[in-house]
């Protein structure tokens, strides 16, 4: 039996969930979410259709000691939602800068979830970040909208890989200076 490992992150409270490191027990919720050709092809991360071993593989990467990406799962359950609506993730890509992404399973969208999410993860800044990155692909306009409503800035045009896609995809590139 494998038992959760402790993350070195803090749990971040926001009105209707906390954002909390993961747990081994996620997992089926994660798949089910990331099972969703529609989510899949919204990410670069999520590949379509799931191979097995996929979700397992990811947690695990999540809860090292050598991660680059700190992940939090939306957990609804002290409201009555489920304990994953979404995941939010703060990946490292230079000293006091980092990258943010996430994603909402879509029984949850267009509720204002992510927005609440990105501000909480914002106001908390958990890796004492100065700069926060953000790259949302070109036809997903309201991921743009979660950045801009929460006070990010267009930096330019781009491209990323989209495993779900297997092909590239144009990207939109924001930025978020922190004080």
């Amino acid at each position: 039996m494998k038992l959760d490992t402790i993350v070195n992150q803090p749990v971040i409270e926001a009105e209707r969930f906390v954002l909390r490191p993961l747990r081994r027990s996620d997992q089926g919720l994660i798949e089910m979410h990331t099972a969703d050709r529609e989510l899949a092809r919204l990410t670069a991360s999520i590949p379509h259709p799931l191979p097995p071993g996929y979700i397992e593989a990811f947690i695990n990467r999540s809860q090292s000691d050598g991660r680059v990406q700190d992940v939090w799962a939306i957990d609804g359950s002290a409201d009555g939602q489920p304990e994953v609506m979404g995941l939010i993730g703060l990946t490292r890509v230079d000293e006091g800068q980092v990258e943010i992404a996430y994603w909402i399973g879509k029984a949850f969208r267009n509720t204002g979830l992510a927005s609440e999410a990105v501000r909480a993860m914002i106001a908390a800044n958990p890796l004492n970040s100065t700069t926060i990155f953000a790259s949302v692909f070109q036809d997903n306009p309201a991921s743009a909208r979660v950045l801009t409503n929460c006070g990010f800035q267009y930096l330019g045009d781009a491209e990323s890989f989209s495993l779900a896609r297997d092909a590239t995809v144009p990207t939109w590139t924001y930025s978020l200076k922190l004080d």
